[in-house]
């Protein structure tokens, strides 16, 4: 039963965590609209996929990861650098015109989705902090199996939100023609705003 337990724990806090529109989701909902629900899908699976080790490094050595806090704010600020430099790259992707769903290019979605996932370095951070909020509330077990079962549903769960966003894409797209059509402005508006807020908070 505590391994059902742990697999809907990870799936529900890695969802739940995701629905804010963010880094990741909203580049699905961009690649949706500019290329194809297929794309998108692939790219959602390979930013899932990151999530992985992300989620097992943060819980493997989070008693490591306490005792070298400076890792982590290492992290943090690079995270942040990301966000902004992803705000300027939105903004002149927003400068091109819109085409709309068409034919794909070549690419591997699954790639892209991977690398952009790996950029998100606030992922550490983040599943640092729930897993010890979880284990004082004594809901986690920080040990194996517990920690890769938890692991595995943060990926389902993650895989799960950001295909949920592709779908609502094609709403945005047939819908919504102003969202579509200014995506890449909301993404930069979004990533600056982000970086914004994360580093008013470590100046905190």
């Amino acid at each position: 039963m505590q391994y059902i337990f742990h697999l809907f724990l990870g799936f529900v806090m890695a969802f739940i965590s995701l629905v804010p529109p963010g880094m990741l989701n909203m580049t699905a909902v961009r690649t949706a609209i500019e290329k194809n629900r297929k794309s998108a899908i692939f790219f959602s699976f390979g930013a899932a996929i990151i999530v992985i080790p992300q989620a097992y490094i943060a819980l493997a050595f989070a008693k490591y990861f306490v005792k070298h806090p400076e890792i982590i704010d290492r992290l943090t600020i690079a995270g942040i650098v990301v966000l902004f430099v992803l705000s300027v790259f939105f903004f002149f992707q927003a400068r091109k015109k819109f085409k709309g769903e068409g034919k794909e290019k070549k690419g591997n979605f699954i790639l892209i989705g991977m690398f952009m996932s790996t950029m998100n370095m606030l992922a550490i951070p983040f599943y640092l902090v729930l897993s010890s909020v979880l284990e004082t509330k004594g809901l986690l077990i920080m040990s194996q199996p517990y920690i890769s079962i938890f692991v595995g549903g943060v990926f389902f769960g993650a895989f799960a939100l950001f295909t949920l966003y592709v779908i609502f894409a094609s709403i945005i797209e047939k819908k919504a023609q102003f969202i579509a059509r200014n995506i890449n402005y909301i993404l930069s508006i979004l990533f600056f705003v982000l970086g914004i807020l994360t580093l008013i908070k470590i100046l905190k």
